[in-house]
């Protein structure tokens, strides 16, 4: 299933089964973004195409040019150069150039605790210009904590977070675990709630003790028609200061203001601006009110905000940046995440997160930070330089060898290569595309303690 039950027992009625729950459509909604990705062509097999027509064309304009022109023994001289041809073009270099890294760069990432499902990512990685940071458990803690309980003039702070922890004791969103955990520190005990319902992007509302109770933000209270009143100037405050206000109304009346903050993870300034510092747009993607979003952005160095998301909408938001041009990252741990990050052009997800997440990505970061995306970034245009010096190294190789192969040394009274000494020529290829791959075994993707990577 789709839940998980961490305290107590519940009972539950199933209205939507199989095909038509929220999971599934989740499911479905992935789906179809992975299997909207382009594949990658291989650079290797596009060469090869080519190339090995190529050889087998300049193999028979060998043999007819010996057989034709070349001295006696003619038919000698035609086996050896065509054979030398043959062996010196064999393209084991250039099948090996693109696998080889590949293998060693998904290697060298998994050393810095990033997982990379398949090559195709390690290679869009690299080519990112937009990186997409959801908020919530990514650049933050995704451990809230209760740090406001402001009352009304009919409630003190007990009775307020009494009320706040009965209506949401039914929801699952991480700032309803803050709330229930700080009414069991200070040991109070909620009464049981009746019609639940979440609002989503606003709330929760339901029945306590008989009286309605409507708690969430700011949308919550308007569409409800109710008045917040002088609460409304210490909310907006608060959202200032990176915390996030709720609202908690009894039948139609204000009763108090609740705030939750969630704690910013000690290296999300750092990683962020290595990542502006490769030229990487960096672009901060919440369903948070917008000024305790742009109050988290100031403090970890973000110049740009999409708040105020509803969670179907970040696959959106992200087909929409795409739509500009972008090559965009998506970063996020959530199962609301995870049409995002299937829809990006690489997908990250937070270790820590939720095995939807985490299956809908192409890359996961066990190690729940964001110096992960970089360095993820970092391995694949190392991987990506890499292939193409193997590729390039391969093209040479054969460009100077085949002709010397042909007998152009001959012409001009050199000596013909003989077929032995191809044979290892094109072995030493293999070694030095081999050797040229190990290489990235010793790539640091950055120095630690704030060098540059």
């Amino acid at each position: 299933g789709g839940t998980l039950n961490k305290v107590g027992s519940f009972l539950m009625q199933a209205k939507h089964v199989g095909a038509d729950t929220a999971l599934a459509r989740i499911v479905e909604m992935v789906r179809q973004a992975q299997n909207s990705k382009p594949a990658i062509g291989r650079l290797a097999d596009r060469i090869a195409s080519v190339f090995v027509p190529s050889v087998l064309i300049i193999a028979v304009l060998t043999c007819l040019a010996w057989y034709n022109f070349g001295p006696d023994p003619r038919v000698s001289y035609m086996l050896v150069t065509t054979m030398t041809v043959l062996i010196i073009a064999c393209p084991c270099a250039l099948g090996l150039a693109t696998p080889i890294a590949i293998m060693v760069g998904v290697g060298k990432a998994a050393e810095h605790g990033i997982l990379i499902r398949n090559g195709e990512a390690l290679q869009r990685a690299g080519s990112l210009d937009t990186v997409v940071l959801d908020k919530t458990g990514t650049v933050t803690e995704g451990r809230p904590a209760l740090t406001v309980v402001e009352p009304g003039s009919d409630f003190n702070e007990a009775g307020l977070l009494r009320l706040a922890a009965a209506i949401e004791q039914g929801s699952e969103h991480p700032l309803a675990e803050a709330v229930l955990q700080a009414a069991r520190e200070r040991d109070i005990v909620w009464p049981a709630v009746e019609d639940f319902a979440a609002v989503e992007g606003q709330g929760v509302h339901g029945c306590v003790e008989g009286s309605k109770v409507l708690f969430g933000n700011a949308k919550l209270m308007a569409d409800n028609g109710i008045e917040p009143g002088r609460l409304v100037a210490r909310a907006e405050a608060l959202a200032c200061d990176a915390q996030t206000p709720m609202f908690l109304a009894v039948d139609g009346r204000i009763a108090g203001l609740l705030a939750v903050s969630d704690p910013i993870k000690a290296d999300s300034h750092e990683a962020i601006a290595r990542l502006q510092a490769e030229g990487i747009r960096v672009v901060l993607l919440t369903g948070d009110n917008r000024a305790t979003a742009e109050a988290v952005a100031r403090t970890v160095g973000v110049d740009e905000v999409i708040a105020e998301v509803l969670p179907g909408e970040k696959a959106d938001k992200v087909a929409m940046l795409q739509g500009e041009g972008c090559v965009v990252g998506m970063v996020g741990d959530g199962i609301n995440d995870a049409p995002a990050l299937a829809g990006a052009d690489v997908g990250f997800a937070i270790g820590t997160g939720t095995d939807v997440a985490i299956e809908s990505a192409d890359v996961t970061l066990m190690r729940g930070s964001l110096h992960g995306v970089a360095d993820a970034i970092a391995v694949s245009r190392a991987t990506v330089r890499n292939i193409k010096q193997n590729l390039f190294g391969a093209f040479i190789y054969n460009v100077v060898g085949i002709p010397v192969a042909a007998g152009v040394l001959y012409l001009f009274g050199g000596p013909l290569l003989n077929p032995v000494i191809a044979g290892a020529a094109m072995a030493l290829s293999s070694v030095t595309v081999v050797s040229n791959a190990n290489r990235l075994r010793f790539f640091q993707p950055r120095v630690r303690g704030g060098g540059r990577p």
